[in-house]
């Protein structure tokens, strides 16, 4: 082939992840770093490859034919990246290049016209990322077959300096993995928005959230709640034999690993993470059973497969996990993780596998049946934290932990009492609620009503709610007499005609509001089946809890009506002054009967730095009608301020303040 013609002079380049493999066909020069997928014409060619000694999944391994030719590159088809141009327009033409219909790597006319503008955009969003994926492939390819004695003394050091600053060792009998630590930016924020439904969420300040248990049953119900958009807390694992490197969160709040799988052709998101190749595993067995698991922001779906897993220096052996093949939402194309490591309980596993946790304490890798989670939320360190596998690091918390006893197996759900605000009760739990300790929540998750209190009392920015307002204007003073003549609260709003049921399942059993509406045309059971009934089952709480602070009736009214402008936005955070940030009250939990406080500066997120400098709430609504609800759950927010200990022998969850 003629140098110019190497070097895709006079090529049209266009840039687009999802057909990149699709024309590494050229010979002389490396093959694209993403793996081939084989098209129709070509597929025999494949078979035969695969035949002869390459990867056996059917992908073309990154490899360098002989050739005679030399370019300015070096003769290794890669150039520095500095900048997108640069880089887009490298010498290698089975990079991201298809060239006019007429040139040898383009298959078809269309393929050839991609729309330009996107990918335009694409280029500056992943340049950095692909830039750092390059060097990591070019490093690979330059070494491979290649070490040396003395190089291979670097490399063996390399790799365990590299080791040693994440993954700790000791004679305790316990295994510390560190955890890394990204900080909140405007870019996350802006993808978490365009995660939310097209806007959609808009229409109506309070939606009703209706459980799908179609897809994980009825116990796995609060998964499809995540978001892991904002998650900042990631640990490495390794999968196969030698271990194939990962960036996962360890989460708390789910059950399953799964990775991106080398099958995975047609998501873009699979292009820009680590890749499971189980061709390069000695110890993989196929297993071949689907999975699929939805969550809030999307579903990630492939197939089950076994292998060992390398956590710290623990080998698990023969681990289900998820190959996903699938990863649609925009949140895993922006993520910095690979995957996600659930260290729930089996009840809530998709497929019913067996999770990590569980292999490790039956394997007897670990001295007890116990892990904790330290999170580092010191922004000037670099340190993010750590997960002790086996027991606890008496270095990272003070004192001793509170205890409380898991009430149902699934999450690590836990009964919570009050929640006071400023020191004041809220009401609203007074008589209990559920806990989850959800190490892959970023934010502090609670129901509407009490998150539009805390919204109120902080100044957060929320959203007015129109029927809201028209309940308080027109049936507010009705509702107080009814509540001071002692009514059942639970059955107000039915007997002012705003709601349609009987009061089986009301005020006192949680109100709820929607995080993910899904208009399907049936009914939603009763509960808060519109968004005037919603906003009378909020208002009644609000009113009872006024009461219980002997307030008069015009300032309950005038209260109320102040919170109608302060609901939740659907978007899922509000903002807050950041000067402000004095005069805001703390904001308590009682666990096990101690009082767990956070501060302003605990509770409120930081994004930017400067005169640009944004803050959020730390709180989020989030409502789950009875039987699970209502439910607090507990993330980063909380954890980071609190150690947590996950104790599995004894069904248990404690908190102690952190070091």
């Amino acid at each position: 082939m003629e140098q110019s013609k190497r070097r895709g002079e006079g090529r049209k380049e266009v840039w687009d992840p999802r057909y990149a493999p699709l024309f590494a066909k050229n010979k002389g020069y490396y093959k694209s770093v993403f793996e081939f997928v084989p098209t129709e014409e070509n597929s025999e060619e494949m078979d035969s490859q695969s035949q002869k000694g390459s990867d056996s999944e059917g992908f073309r391994e990154v490899e360098r034919e002989t050739s005679s030719g030399s370019d300015d590159s070096g003769g290794d088809g890669f150039v520095e990246c500095s900048d997108p141009e640069e880089y887009y327009s490298i010498s290698n033409p089975s990079f991201f290049a298809y060239g006019d219909p007429s040139s040898e790597s383009a298959d078809t006319e269309s393929d050839a016209r991609i729309e330009h503008s996107t990918n335009t955009r694409l280029r500056e969003l992943f340049h950095e990322s692909i830039c750092q994926r390059i060097a990591s492939e070019k490093f690979n390819l330059e070494n491979k077959d290649k070490v040396t004695m003395g190089t291979g003394y670097v490399g063996v050091f390399l790799l365990l300096s590299l080791l040693c600053s994440s993954v700790f060792g000791s004679g305790d009998g316990l295994v510390r993995i560190g955890l890394k630590k990204r900080t909140l930016d405007k870019n996350n924020h802006l993808a978490a928005q365009l995660e939310s439904k097209d806007g959609e969420s808009l229409r109506t300040s309070i939606r009703k959230y209706h459980l799908r248990s179609k897809y994980l049953g009825d116990s796995g119900d609060i998964i499809v709640l995540k978001n892991y958009m904002d998650a900042q807390y990631f640990g490495e694992i390794g999968i196969g034999s030698p271990p194939q490197k990962f960036t996962v969160i360890f989460d708390t709040g789910s059950s399953n690993l799964w990775v991106p799988s080398a099958k995975c052709y047609f998501s873009v998101a699979c292009y820009f993470h680590s890749k499971y190749k189980s061709s390069r595993s000695s110890t993989y067995k196929k297993n071949g059973k689907s999975a699929a698991i939805h969550y809030g922001t999307g579903a990630i779906s492939g197939f089950f497969s076994e292998d060992h897993v390398t956590v710290g220096d623990l080998v698990v052996e023969k681990q289900e996990f998820i190959e996903a093949t699938r990863e649609p939402s925009i949140t895993f194309l922006v993520a910095k993780f690979d995957g996600i490591l659930g260290l729930g309980f089996q009840e809530i596993s998709v497929g019913k596998a067996v999770p990590v946790w569980y292999n490790m304490v039956k394997q007897g890798l670990v001295k007890e049946p116990v892990f904790s989670f330290w999170f580092n939320r010191n922004q000037d360190e670099e340190e993010g934290g750590e997960i002790v596998f086996g027991g606890v690091d008496r270095k990272h918390y003070k004192g001793n932990h509170t205890y409380v006893p898991v009430t149902q197996k699934g999450y690590w759900q836990f009964d919570m009492g009050d929640v006071l605000i400023g020191g004041k009760t809220s009401g609203f739990c007074s008589g209990g609620c559920a806990a989850i300790a959800d190490s892959g929540t970023s934010l502090l998750a609670g129901p509407t009503t009490i998150i539009t209190e805390i919204n109120h009392a902080i100044g957060a920015a929320g959203i007015v709610s129109q029927e809201c307002k028209t309940v308080v204007s027109q049936y507010g003073e009705m509702i107080l007499e009814l509540l001071l003549t002692e009514a059942s609260p639970k059955k107000i709003c039915s007997q002012i005609g705003l709601c349609t049921f009987d009061g089986t399942r009301g005020v006192s059993a949680g109100i709820r509001s929607v995080v993910d509406e899904v208009n399907d045309g049936q009914s939603s059971g009763g509960l808060g089946d519109s968004p005037t009934c919603n906003a009378c089952e909020m208002t009644v709480v609000w009113m009872q809890n006024q009461l219980r602070q002997n307030e008069t009736q015009e300032r309950i009214l005038n209260y109320v009506n102040e919170l109608c402008d302060r609901l939740p936005s659907p978007m899922g955070e509000s903002a807050v002054d950041c000067s402000s940030l004095s005069s805001m009250p703390k904001v308590s939990f009682t666990i096990g009967g101690k009082v767990f406080d956070l501060s302003p500066h605990q509770y409120i997120l930081k994004v930017g730095e400067g005169d640009v400098a944004q803050c959020i709430s730390g709180f989020t609504a989030l409502d789950v009608p009875p039987p699970r609800g209502p439910l607090w759950i507990l993330g980063d927010v909380f954890m980071g301020q609190y150690h947590t200990v996950f104790d599995s022998g004894k069904l248990r969850v404690g908190f102690a303040e952190a070091a």
